[in-house]
């Protein structure tokens, strides 16, 4: 068993490796080919600025994303959902409640396992949506836009996470108050964070809630 197990591992790693290396290749020869096609280029300067004024941010997010998702999602799940993206509101809740339904947890071989099935399902029946919604958009586009439908498409994100949160409180009562306090708090007082930040902001709530229960299993009270 431990042979089969070190060989599937290994392969999860060279091939989560080789598309992740595939997919920075094709993502910095997009704009590459852009520069070509239309024969112009930015201005280094200012690319210069840009890059040193974002970059540390999307640095340290990438560095605390991989310690916070690895162990929700496995490896196998993690590669995937790296390279398919929508993580936070797609990919992790779609992972995490396949492998509450299962009983199995990331870490196991069958929560591997689950994780990369669940996680590839979900990104071949996005791209499946979008390819319909590519095709429908214009005929549909005075039924998507009507007033009386436009409350329910902003309402669609808060009603996934919604739903997902009463499930996992429900089962986590005690651990959920701190993260429910501190993100309320900051997206109440700190006016500078909105819906761009969510990605941003759920690595931190993530390290949060592992301090907290750390503190707390301690005292007893876990």
């Amino acid at each position: 068993m431990k042979k089969n197990t070190d060989t599937y591992m290994d392969s999860v790693h060279r091939y989560g490796r080789i598309w992740g290396i595939a997919v920075a290749i094709v993502l910095f020869l997009f704009p590459i080919a852009i520069s070509l096609i239309f024969d112009t280029s930015p201005d280094v300067e200012i690319l210069i600025k840009g890059i040193l004024a974002t970059a540390p941010m999307y640095w340290a997010v990438g560095i605390v994303e991989i310690f916070t998702y690895v162990p929700m999602l496995g490896a196998g799940g993690t590669y995937l959902s790296f390279v398919t993206g929508n993580i936070s509101n797609l990919k992790l809740p779609c992972a995490v409640d396949a492998m509450e339904r299962a009983g199995v947890k990331a870490s196991s071989e069958e929560g591997e396992v689950i994780s990369t099935i669940s996680i590839a399902v979900s990104s071949i029946v996005t791209t499946v949506i979008i390819i319909i919604g590519v095709i429908c958009i214009v005929p549909l586009t005075p039924v998507l836009e009507s007033p009386v439908l436009e409350p329910a498409f902003s309402m669609i994100l808060p009603a996934l996470f919604g739903g997902l949160a009463v499930v996992f409180i429900s089962k986590n009562a005690k651990l959920s108050i701190a993260p429910i306090v501190l993100m309320l708090a900051l997206f109440i007082f700190v006016p500078a964070l909105n819906a761009s930040t969510v990605g941003i902001m759920v690595p931190v709530g993530v390290l949060f809630t592992v301090a907290v229960a750390r503190i707390l299993y301690k005292k007893g009270i876990l």
